[in-house]
């Protein structure tokens, strides 16, 4: 009889554990969690050679084209109606789709995963590296912007009729002045940076997140960097504009909008948060 009491007890027991596991499996990460997998993603990539980042964010430019070109044909082909941008922008996110599950670098990514890394060390070879990622990244990205609006813009690729759209598109990211622009790039910068946050355990939403948030950012016309550069650099390379207005009129806002809406918004703010409940702990 003990030994049976004894057996019951002991699968009693069991039986708790697995329950306690899936109640584990099943709960919401937390913060901690969160911002150990993103110090980690931040780790491999400040560790990642220098021609490994470029060739990346090459491919990461040129895909982030891709954007352009499906909302710009959805534009195209969809009847001009109120309704026509709210299923055309659904295009936008074909860029960041292929450039985030194809693990390519976008320098908005990296407002948030190396900074995690030099918040924590707060050192000059941390800060070095993370300036030495940034540089490299965004150099690639705008180069394969540039040259994803040349071939769009500049060969037969596309017909008369679409590359007008694209033009217009170009036009209207260039339609604000500096501050608009730069406010509108920290609301980019903070989208992404919080979808990049957001992704390491959206498991099957993963593609959900990316296209929801991602559409966020283009129904609003927020500025990226990348996507918008691309639509920007369309009009610069047909004569329609400057290259100095495309520089300082949207470029140079909308760099510094991403990165304050990127670095403050998200990654200062969730290391503050996961530092200040260490203190409490």
């Amino acid at each position: 009889m003990e030994e049976i009491d004894e057996k019951a007890r002991q699968q009693e027991i069991q039986r708790k554990r697995a329950d306690k596991r899936e109640a584990n499996e099943r709960k919401a990460p937390s913060g901690k969690v969160l911002y150990r997998t993103t110090f980690q993603e931040g780790e491999e990539e400040l560790r990642r050679p220098t021609a490994s980042l470029f060739f990346s964010g090459l491919a990461a430019g040129l895909s982030m084209g891709l954007s352009m070109i499906a909302q710009g044909l959805l534009t195209h082909y969809l009847p001009d109606a109120e309704w026509q941008p709210l299923v055309a922008t659904f295009g936008y996110s074909m860029g960041f789709l292929v450039v985030i599950l194809a693990r390519q670098q976008l320098f908005t990514e990296n407002t948030l995963t190396p900074i995690i890394p030099l918040l924590v060390r707060m050192d000059m070879v941390t800060l070095r590296n993370v300036l030495r990622l940034w540089a490299v990244v965004l150099t690639s990205n705008l180069l394969g912007a540039l040259l994803l609006s040349l071939v769009a813009m500049r060969t037969t690729a596309f017909s008369p009729e679409v590359q007008e759209v694209f033009l217009h598109m170009g036009q209207k990211v260039m339609q604000f002045d500096f501050g608009t622009t730069l406010l509108r790039g920290i609301f980019a910068g903070w989208i992404i940076a919080l979808m990049v946050w957001l992704l390491p355990f959206a498991e099957s939403a993963r593609v959900w997140v990316i296209i929801l948030m991602t559409y966020l950012v283009g129904l609003a016309h927020f500025s990226h960097i990348i996507a918008g550069s691309v639509e920007a650099f369309s009009v610069a390379v047909v004569g329609a504009a400057s290259w100095g207005q495309v520089l300082g009129g949207f470029v140079v806002p909308a760099l510094l909008g991403n990165i304050i809406g990127g670095v403050t918004l998200v990654a200062v703010l969730n290391h503050a948060q996961v530092m200040a409940g260490k203190d409490e702990g």
